[in-house]
Parts: C-alpha cells; sequence; structure tokens
C-alpha cells in the first residue's frame, strides 16, 4: 500500500489526505500549528491518522511520496531532507489532476485572479455547466474530486501552489499580470517569481489555450524565451484589433477565433481599469468553453463583487468608505487607487514584502490627503512618504486607525484600505483585517 504524507491540516492538506484515503493510500497528516476542530472531524470521519504542534521526521521521511500545503516553502528543512532522499513532493493541485478528466480552467497572476476566478466561475454557472470551484477559493480540488464530479473546474493558482506542479495540465492557462510579489519567497529575484507563475503554462499541448495580458512587460519578456504549443490569445485596454479582447471608445471588443461580440464597458457589473483585464479574460475563457455570447454578457453585467476587494462599506456624512484588504502587494493598491476620483485618505501597512513604493508615486501625491499607517513597524512607509503627502499617521490597531481617519476625513472624501502589504503582524489574514475594517467603519456614528 502507497504511504502518503501531507504535510499542512488546512483546506488543501485536509482535501489531499481525504483523497489519498479514497484511493486506497496509507494516509498520514502532519501540522506544525494548530489544525481547526472542523478539520479534524472530517479527518476523523474518514479514519485518517493526524498529528498537530509538531513533525515526528521519521514518519515523514518514510513517506513514498508526500503532499504539501502551498504555504510551506521548498528550503523548509523537513521538505529540503524528503527531497534529498528523492521522496516526491507534490502539490494538492498536483495530486488532484492524476484523478480527474474534468477541464481545467487556471488562473494566476500577481493581482486580479480571484475575482477573475470567481468571475469565470459565474458565467460558466450560470451558462448551465457542471463547473467547480477550487484552489485559493472554493473547496480543495482534492476534496472535489474524492467526494463529487465536476466537468470543469476553475481554479486559482498562486505561485506557491505552481511550484510543486509537475504533470498537471491547464486545458485553459491565464496570466493576467506579473508585479513584484512574495520575493522574499524567491531570493528577492523577479525571474525566479516570473518563473513560478509561467509554470501555469507547462505541459499544454496545441489542444489548450494560454489567455495573457499583452501589454504586460514581464509576460511579453517570459514569452520571447519560452517555447510552447499551445494557442495564444492577449487581451489588452488598448484599441487593438490584433488582439482576441480589446478596448476601444469604451467597449469591450471580443474575437475569440472568429466568434466576434462586444460589451458596453458601463454595463460590466465590475468597475475600474483592472476589472476590464478581469472582464476579458472571462469572457475569452468562456467563449473558448463554447458559451453563447449572449449569456456572456449577461453574467458579466450581474456579477457581485468580491469581499475585500474595492468593496464598497458604507457613506457617512459625505465620506464613502472602502475595504480593499484583498490589496497585499503593491501593484494592487496602484489598480485601486487609479479607482479613485475623490480625495483619498489611505490605509497603508502590514508586513513588508520588499514592496517598491515608487510604483503609487504620483496617485499619492496626485489624491491621497492623509496617510494612516497601519502596523507594527511603519518606519519603511515613512522614509519614503513623510513630505509627500500633507498628512501622515500612525496605528497600532484597527479601531485606531478607522478612528483617525473619520477625524481626518472631510465630505466628498473617500477612505480607502488597501495596504499594499500582507496582513500577519496585527492580524490573522487579510480577511480578518477586512472584516474589522468593516466592523469598525460600521460603528461610527
Amino acid at each position: 500500500m502507497k504511504s502518503l504524507v501531507v504535510i499542512g491540516g488546512g483546506e488543501s492538506g485536509v482535501g489531499a489526505a481525504v483523497l489519498g484515503k479514497v484511493k486506497g493510500m496509507e494516509v498520514w497528516l502532519t501540522d506544525m500549528g494548530t489544525i481547526a476542530p472542523r478539520y479534524k472531524e472530517i479527518l476523523d470521519k474518514w479514519e485518517i491518522a493526524w498529528e498537530e504542534g509538531h513533525h515526528t521526521e521519521e514518519k515523514v521521511l518514510a513517506a513514498d511520496e508526500i503532499v504539501k500545503s502551498p504555504g510551506v516553502p521548498l528550503t523548509a528543512p523537513l521538505i529540503a531532507k524528503a527531497m534529498t532522499k528523492n521522496i516526491p513532493v507534490i502539490s494538492e493541485i498536483e495530486f488532484a489532476g492524476r484523478y480527474t478528466d474534468a477541464k481545467m480552467v487556471c488562473i494566476t497572476g500577481s493581482n486580479g485572479k480571484t475575482t477573475t476566478t470567481l468571475l469565470t466561475y459565474h458565467i460558466l454557472k450560470e451558462a448551465g455547466l457542471n463547473v467547480g470551484l477550487a484552489g485559493n477559493v472554493g473547496k480543495s480540488l482534492a476534496m472535489q474530486v474524492a467526494t463529487e464530479s465536476h466537468d470543469v473546474y476553475v481554479i486559482e493558482l498562486s505561485s506557491f501552489q505552481l511550484d510543486n506542479m509537475y504533470d498537471f495540465r491547464a486545458n485553459i492557462a491565464v496570466m493576467l499580470n506579473i508585479t513584484p510579489d512574495h520575493l522574499d519567497r524567491y531570493d528577492y529575484k523577479m525571474e525566479n517569481y516570473a518563473a513560478a507563475k509561467f509554470r501555469i503554462m507547462q505541459n499544454q499541448t496545441s489542444e489548450d489555450a494560454f489567455i495573457y495580458w499583452e501589454d504586460d512587460p514581464i509576460i511579453s519578456a517570459q514569452l520571447e524565451s519560452m517555447k510552447s504549443e499551445a494557442r495564444f490569445f492577449p487581451f489588452s485596454a488598448r484599441d487593438d484589433k490584433s488582439c482576441t479582447a480589446y478596448l476601444s471608445e469604451g467597449t469591450l471588443y471580443f474575437n475569440v477565433e472568429g466568434d466576434e461580440w462586444e460589451m458596453p464597458g458601463k454595463e460590466l457589473a465590475l468597475r475600474g481599469l483592472h476589472n476590464i483585464y478581469n472582464s476579458m479574460a472571462a469572457g475569452i475563457s468562456a467563449s473558448l468553453l463554447d458559451i453563447k455570447k449572449e449569456n456572456i454578457r449577461k453574467a458579466l453585467a450581474n456579477f457581485e463583487a468580491v469581499e475585500h476587494r474595492l468593496e464598497f462599506v458604507r457613506s457617512l456624512n459625505g465620506v464613502r468608505y472602502i475595504n480593499d484588504s484583498k490589496a497585499t502587494n503593491v501593484n494592487s493598491t496602484w489598480y485601486a487607487l487609479e479607482s479613485m476620483t475623490d480625495p483619498v485618505v489611505l490605509i497603508l501597512g502590514g508586513k513588508d514584502k520588499g514592496n517598491d513604493y515608487s510604483e503609487i508615486e504620483a496617485f499619492v501625491k496626485e489624491k491621497v490627503v492623509a496617510i494612516v499607517c497601519l502596523g507594527v513597524d511603519n518606519s519603511k512607509l515613512h522614509a519614503f512618504f513623510d513630505g509627500k503627502v500633507p498628512v501622515i499617521e500612525d496605528a497600532g490597531s484597527m479601531a485606531e486607525c478607522v478612528a483617525k481617519c473619520h477625524a481626518l476625513a472631510t465630505d466628498g472624501t473617500t477612505v480607502l484600505l488597501s495596504p499594499c502589504c500582507a496582513s500577519f503582524d496585527l492580524f490573522k489574514s487579510y480577511e480578518d483585517r477586512g472584516a474589522q475594517f468593516k466592523e469598525c467603519v460600521n460603528n461610527l456614528k
């Protein structure tokens, strides 16, 4: 009997453990932290052995194969030892892909991938397809393969998930953009991060599609050095009729293998330039799956915005409060600021991942009237932004932060939580950060 060790007891790891059990393997799961009660219940229900709070090294190194959580880096000592012993270390997505013949629509990028994934899923579901949602959103792909059956999966893939994918094949691969993010995980080398993202194309054949942003210089440079049999489908916000989708005078135009259609930008449910790109990518994906253009238009028009991504919270005394907690890198905040039409009180801060704030400098000088730095260590923010905005203050908690923003904001101002940084210094996650922001804002009087 094959021995499978799963490292990590979250959504991904528990799904992989259940799939291993379903496939007749001897499964054992280990987590250095604490496993949530709901996941312990699933493991016990499936009679899967587990441990928490430590890793029993000899049991890990006795595995025939290891499925590791995306959050565990390849440089972790135990992973390094396993690889030295030639024990295969793979991702949950790689593992799940072995056991399904469903079509895979895989979406990656530094920014916009959650929105594009949910938007693509929405279009396909509204069109009546038997579709599953997986990856960084939805349920574990492995759990769905183990306990459900879908014809298509729409999967959001981070660079961490792509790191340990080898034979997995994306029928439709979407590359939205590549900007500096998670560089601490990639030796602070942009080329390493870009290479991880482009693993989404590996194993694609002439039957498969690669959808990408034509105007991204990093994507363009990477494509020049790559060989792929996949069919290419570029999109652009420029009036470029050579692209599969492009923007001209406020209208989105599509030409997907001869199927031409268009949609006025004002009819899109999602606003902002970044959502033009997201809608183009989702629209091309849906067209390639033979969804009728009228169904795509309808779904693009009635989609509801993603929580924590430019999410309107409330207006109070003429001040709008926007939750963009999912903006954990500088480029995400660039898109948020690009979409702002009012003067902005901007909330920045958290765990810096090697950020270069010069990317948003012009927008900050043009649109931002005050910055509130929300983090344990705000020194890098002060070093860059001091003197570039009229007011810059610090806050050590969300309650203090929102109170300061409330005092600084005037009628006609937008308070924007778009932090540029990871949340792990003061919060459990970006969701926790966004939820606390919304709670504090809704408590204002």
